[in-house]
């Protein structure tokens, strides 16, 4: 296949932008509006000149803009100029929900998150995508159909985190309530969140500023990319996702601009992170901790896992030199810090100067990184935050591909009172030069099995033996079993993203398989009810579309659905029976396709099949057959409609009874005797 772009270079749209420096001229500081990050100048002898120009910049295009800050003086929203690290965390992440226990486990998210990254200022509640369009249900279904949610939130508010929800302005062909605006900020007052995502928009319009701000005073909003100058003023923080730096490190644009303006950086798909944690080093601004990437692993490392902790950790403490000290990015530095690849940004606030240093090379960087001439080696006391002998400027750690921080008291002036605690804390926080992946595996979750019964009349049996197969699936974020869809990429793109494709699977059936031709209808299922007297221990959403405990009339004969994993596996259990694995599914339904595809009688469903996998964060399940609802106008949704029977659906498995679906039924399999001989079988 032959693609029309480099999915591993950076779009133009994602590079820094050269800055010309000089005189601005109306084409040039509009052109400097539209960068994401100002690129570094290679020459030192460049940089001063460079920041005059920078600085003009800012002060022209604040003038043009009639920026007057008033977002940032809202008390209530304070909380995002220090908010140095937001987790993206799908609500179903097994750090987060316990499907065992059936319930949220904030304590076990929280103390991961701890140990590892230094703690987190604030989470997005990820919801609805990708599980979206499997039926009717829209964005504030996800949320607001929810067991226990605000309780959750609370406990992360107690805990000291703000809570971000998440809104998808492309979900427009689900179940209509009322508008955008409208159902946004109900979510909003109901849930008691700090801050919206704008998943793929860049900015919200005024209209919603407004609402959103009405129902929730000091509401922080958070686009997704590149917010646009004039936003600065109404949007507290942005998404800073796709962000390419220069070779010298560059200026952040949006925070150049603003200073209390928080960006959080990401490279959802990459396996390295030092390039955009260096980058939030050096700009004083945050990172976005995302492991679970719509259902995939893409963890990070223990290198870059204790980078975020020594950013933080410094930030935190620091905040003030950080938002009020006078800023000189790529500050000078000892000639041979330079060639090393190590660049810093100066903050200087009342007698104490912070470097905040990065290693671009791959070698530790130990020497002096302050010039024998710089003031602060002739008086004052250095102090090396993260490692080294900082008493006359040298020995200053700086580890490959790491980071590090260098303070500075002049004379006559009293160390902060948070240095002590900062000094403990980084003591605790060594660098790890470990960049390893930590790579996981999901694995095929698989019950007990019964003893087998007799299957049903209508079956299709599927021969003993090998068997090779051909699954149709759609190009999704979500990847199909195993590793990311996407490694080390900038942002997916068709025909890399949603475009159709297969996978092979093989495997060997150690006995026949008798598939049922039909699903299992909701009357089947109330004569199990009447039989056996389940009860599911959680019972949300069980058998949501039956009245009275009982089917509605004339629906008998339909396939049962709002029925979740359990539900079917105990139902096939007392049937003598179990779900079909996928590829059992799919060997029946190739050998008689019009009981298993397209022409199937109406209502056609999803059925569930035995094939519930678990990475340790993320459950998912393949759903087989489709059905014949189907959500329009985006490609985001699941893909609806119906299907034959090699096409596959990777489903993330939601909790607490929300995988109960009303276009998701199953079939029951029943494990045959092995044939012994010519008209002979064993059990």
């Amino acid at each position: 296949m032959t693609y029309t772009f480099d999915p591993l270079v950076p779009r133009p749209i994602d590079r820094p932008t050269e800055v010309a420096v000089g005189p601005l001229t109306p084409q040039g500081s509009a052109a400097l509006d539209e960068a994401k990050i100002f690129s570094g100048p290679a020459d030192p002898a460049d940089r001063p000149a460079w920041r005059e120009t920078l600085r003009a910049w800012r002060a022209d295009a604040r003038a043009r803009h009639g920026y007057t800050g008033a977002a940032y003086a809202r008390p209530e929203a304070a909380w995002a100029a220090r908010c140095s690290t937001v987790a993206q965390v799908w609500l179903w992440d097994e750090l987060l929900y316990s499907f065992e226990e059936e319930r949220f486990t904030p304590d076990r998210f929280l103390a991961d998150a701890r140990e590892r990254f230094g703690g987190l200022d604030a989470v997005v509640l990820w919801h609805a995508y990708p599980v979206i369009g499997l039926d009717d249900r829209n964005q504030w279904d996800f949320y607001r159909d929810v067991p226990g949610l605000t309780g959750l939130v609370d406990t992360l508010h107690e805990a000291g985190l703000h809570v971000f929800v998440d809104y998808n302005p492309w979900d427009v062909g689900t179940r209509r309530g009322d508008d955008d605006v409208t159902e946004l900020a109900a979510v909003v007052r109901e849930l008691g969140a700090d801050g919206v995502f704008l998943d793929t928009l860049k900015k919200a319009e005024p209209e919603l500023v407004a609402r959103l701000e009405e129902a929730r005073p000091g509401i922080v909003l958070e686009g997704e990319s590149k917010l646009a100058v004039e936003r600065i003023e109404d949007h507290s923080s942005s998404w800073a996702q796709f962000f390419a730096d220069s070779p010298v490190p560059g200026v952040l644009r949006a925070h150049w601009y603003e200073r209390r303006h928080m960006q959080h950086h990401v490279r959802r798909w990459h396996r390295d992170h030092s390039e955009e944690l260096q980058s939030a080093w050096l700009n004083g601004v945050g990172v976005m901790v995302w492991e679970v990437v719509f259902g995939v692993w893409v963890g990070w490392s223990p290198r870059d896992a204790g980078t975020v902790r020594r950013l933080v950790t410094v930030q935190r403490a620091a905040g003030d030199l950080l938002l009020d000290g006078e800023w000189t990015p790529l500050a000078p530095l000892a000639a041979e810090a330079e060639a090393a690849g190590v660049y810093a940004s100066r903050w200087e606030l009342d007698g104490v100067t912070l470097w905040t240093l990065v290693n671009r090379g791959e070698l530790d960087h130990t020497a002096p990184v302050l010039a024998a001439d710089a003031p602060q080696r002739a008086s004052g006391r250095l102090v090396a935050l993260t490692g080294g002998n900082a008493s006359d400027g040298s020995d200053v750690v700086v580890p490959g591909r790491g980071i590090a921080a260098l303070l500075h008291l002049a004379d006559g002036t009293e160390a902060p009172a948070w240095l002590p605690g900062l000094l403990t804390a980084l003591a605790d926080a060594p660098h790890d030069a470990d960049a390893r992946f930590p790579h996981r595996l999901a694995r095929r979750l698989a019950p007990a099995r019964d003893v087998p019964g007799p299957p049903d009349q209508d079956v299709v049996v599927v021969p003993q033996g090998a068997y090779v197969l051909t699954v149709r699936h759609r190009a999704r974020e979500t990847g199909m079993y195993q590793g990311a869809p996407y490694v080390d990429e900038w942002k997916p793109l068709p025909p890399r993203l949603h475009d159709a494709r297969t996978l092979q699977r093989d495997g060997v059936l150690s006995a026949p398989v008798a598939v049922a031709a039909t699903e299992v209808t909701n009357a089947q299922f109330a004569e199990f009810l009447e039989a056996t007297d389940y009860a599911p221990a959680e019972p949300h959403r069980f058998l949501q579309h039956w009245a009275d405990g009982r089917p509605s009339a004339g629906t008998e004969e339909h396939p049962v659905t709002f029925v979740d994993l359990d539900d079917a596996r105990a139902y096939c259990a007392w049937r003598g029976g179990r779900l079909p694995s996928e590829d059992e599914w799919q060997l029946a339904g190739e050998a008689r396709p019009a009981a298993f595809g397209t022409a199937r009688p109406e209502p056609a469903v999803w059925s569930w099949t035995e094939s519930e996998h678990s990475d340790g964060r993320t459950r998912f399940v393949m759903l087989k057959g489709g059905s014949d609802y189907r959500a329009e106008n985006s490609d985001w949704y699941i893909e609806g409609g119906r299907h034959a029977p090699d096409y596959s659906v990777k489903y993330l498995l939601p909790g607490l009874g929300l995988a109960r679906s009303a276009t998701v039924g199953f079939r029951c399999a029943w494990d045959l005797p092995v044939p012994t001989g010519p008209g002979e079988a064993t059990a």
